[in-house]
């Protein structure tokens, strides 16, 4: 370190970020992100100490795959959500802040303490079913995933946040007509983020080309997946319960007549840049 020129890290981080600023919104915060992760350290750690710190040499092969738009989440391999830092991968979506809006739905649906079963459809990396459990701290939840690989990615996110005593994962398809067969119904809560992207929808290069299809996309209006899960609904929450779903920013009203149509109420939260975000079902009678 002592032979390491003084502005050597923070040359690197601004030909970095001048290099990122034609593909990514956030190039400083990327550039930053990733050199932190090649040192092993945090973000504020590096940028304390950045004159002090020679440059790693894999950051050059990170930069060059965030110039290719890969997402940064998934050159890091990790990503926070609800205060938990999540392992992630191109089996599963990245969990975004907006999905935040279902915990905080959640949370004022029941008491910390209540005893609660939880049920996940859709889990991906587990971040919904583990956002919950970790609020709800004595629930006990179900991840459901139609992909092999990303409950693999929520199996090992439970085991190292120490929820796996207390969270299951099962592989099922909604898109069976036996698909909830085998998930120890009914629950007091259900958690969706299905697919609802149109199939002619064009999406950011980062996620069209990175993100998994079979987790964006649901038909001409978006609406496939809603049409199988809130009818599902009846077999799968006790008198009582309630389903969170998360929904794209037009489609609150839609999802909520869907559930309208079946004599259930429904009412829809905001995210931060007030766009619909969840639909709140229930309680079913």
């Amino acid at each position: 370190m002592a032979d390491t020129p003084p502005d050597a890290l923070p040359e690197a981080l601004r030909t970095a970020a001048a290099r990122l600023a034609a593909t990514s919104d956030t190039p400083r915060l990327d550039a930053e992100i990733l050199m932190a992760h090649a040192l092993g350290m945090s973000r504020g750690d590096m940028l304390l100490r950045q004159r002090d710190l020679a440059v790693p040499d894999a950051y050059a092969a990170m930069i060059d795959r965030r110039a290719a738009q890969e997402p940064v989440a998934y050159i890091t391999g990790t990503r926070e959500f609800w205060g938990l830092e999540l392992r992630v991968s191109p089996d599963v979506l990245i969990p975004r802040p907006d999905s935040e809006t279902l915990i905080e739905a959640a949370t004022g649906l029941y008491s910390q303490d209540a005893d609660i079963r939880i049920l996940d459809l859709g889990t991906g990396s587990g971040a919904l079913l583990l956002a919950a459990l970790s609020h709800f701290r004595r629930a006990k939840g179900i991840g459901m995933d139609a992909s092999a690989a990303a409950l693999r990615v929520a199996a090992d996110n439970a085991v190292r946040l120490g929820l796996a005593d207390r969270a299951e994962c099962i592989l099922a398809d909604w898109h069976r007509p036996d698909w909830t067969d085998g998930l120890h119904r009914p629950f007091d809560l259900v958690l969706a983020n299905p697919p609802y992207v149109e199939a002619t929808a064009v999406l950011p290069e980062d996620v069209a080309r990175y993100e998994p299809a079979a987790a964006l996309y649901a038909g001409a209006d978006g609406m496939d997946d809603y049409r199988i899960l809130v009818p599902a609904l009846c077999k799968l929450l006790k008198p009582g319960g309630y389903a969170v779903f998360e929904t794209g920013y037009s489609q609150g009203g839609v999802v909520s007549a869907l559930a309208a149509e079946r004599g259930w109420e429904a009412s829809v939260r905001t995210d931060l840049s007030s766009h619909d975000r969840a639909v709140i079902v229930g309680p079913l009678p």
